[in-house]
């Protein structure tokens, strides 16, 4: 089976859900009608991830200004149990494509946020939720951790999905919990823009024999709003160059990296290379050696069954 996919390197409108959820519809539209069949968004698609943000925090003090800030950035996050979910999904279900959205997401049963990534289906509307296990450094300060429930994948008619959200890609049980559930497109959104990351989905490809779709922002300092200008004014113009890339289960790069400009990458995914690239090596089959090793995963659900 072939499946035509499409990774969006995109920016938002920053901070405001509105105009980004108006901008994320056109570049569906855009691409859909370009055959693809899953779209992926970054990390923080909606509404935005903000970076060089301190959100007026320091060890042992807040400032009222930050509390502000956090307040905004909440109030243009998204609820999956409001009209923002139907939204996505009659998205969806128009261009008959599947669609994986980095979102901070907020919740109705408390008042904490989380970097999420979030599963269309054209056909099953919303499938799941995947939430950030392990936000890195700052963001601490602004996204809690999920546990074992948000480790989900699916399969799904156009392959068995799954993924993790940027650094958790470097959490190797992270990974494994992934490939034990048979990921055959592994999907990593992320803000890391160095030119290393590159190196780690090729690595994950290759280790766990699955497409890997990287897809990253591009963003420079002059987008933000000017009222947030002087958050970067030491910062480089280019504050997320991309890096966005799709790469094969024998770790071949079949479209990107791409830098320094916004686009969007499509390369048509031929999944009978899972099964043949795991001839010499599967990680979890003939080379997983049950005998000596054993991953329990709490709180992991079964994969979801389109």
């Amino acid at each position: 089976m072939k499946v035509k996919v499409g990774v969006i390197q995109e920016s938002p409108v920053f901070f405001n859900k509105e105009q980004t959820l108006d901008k994320l519809a056109s570049l569906v539209a855009t691409y859909a009608k370009e055959g693809c069949e899953l779209l992926v968004f970054p990390e923080s698609f909606i509404p935005g991830y903000p970076r060089g943000f301190d959100f007026g925090a320091k060890v042992g003090s807040r400032s009222t200004a930050g509390r502000e800030l956090y307040a905004h950035y909440a109030a243009n996050s998204i609820d999956l149990e409001s009209a923002d979910c139907l939204r996505f999904e009659k998205l969806s279900k128009t261009y008959k494509v599947f669609l994986v959205i980095g979102i901070t997401e907020k919740q109705h049963t408390n008042g904490s946020l989380y970097c999420s990534m979030i599963y269309i289906s054209p056909t099953h509307g919303l499938l799941g939720v995947h939430r950030k296990i392990k936000p890195t450094g700052t963001e601490r300060l602004i996204w809690a951790e999920a546990g074992g429930e948000g480790l989900v994948s699916f399969d799904t008619k156009i392959g068995k999905l799954g993924g993790l959200i940027c650094w958790e890609n470097y959490m190797p049980l992270a990974r494994m919990s992934m490939y034990q559930k048979g990921v055959e497109i592994y999907i990593a959104p992320t803000a890391d823009s160095r030119d290393e990351w590159t190196a780690t989905m090729k690595h994950i490809a290759l280790e766990g024999r699955c497409f890997v779709l990287g897809c990253n922002q591009y963003y420079t300092k002059s987008m933000y709003p000017k009222k947030y200008q002087t958050m970067v004014q030491t910062a480089p113009e280019n504050l997320c160059s991309g890096g966005s890339i799709i790469v094969s289960p024998l770790g071949e790069v079949l479209a990107g990296p791409l830098f320094d400009k916004a686009g969007v990458l499509i390369a048509e995914l031929d999944l009978e290379a899972v099964t043949k690239s795991k001839l010499d090596f599967d990680v979890i089959g003939h080379y997983a050696r049950n005998d000596i090793f054993k991953l329990k995963v709490k709180g992991q659900p079964a994969m979801k069954k389109e």
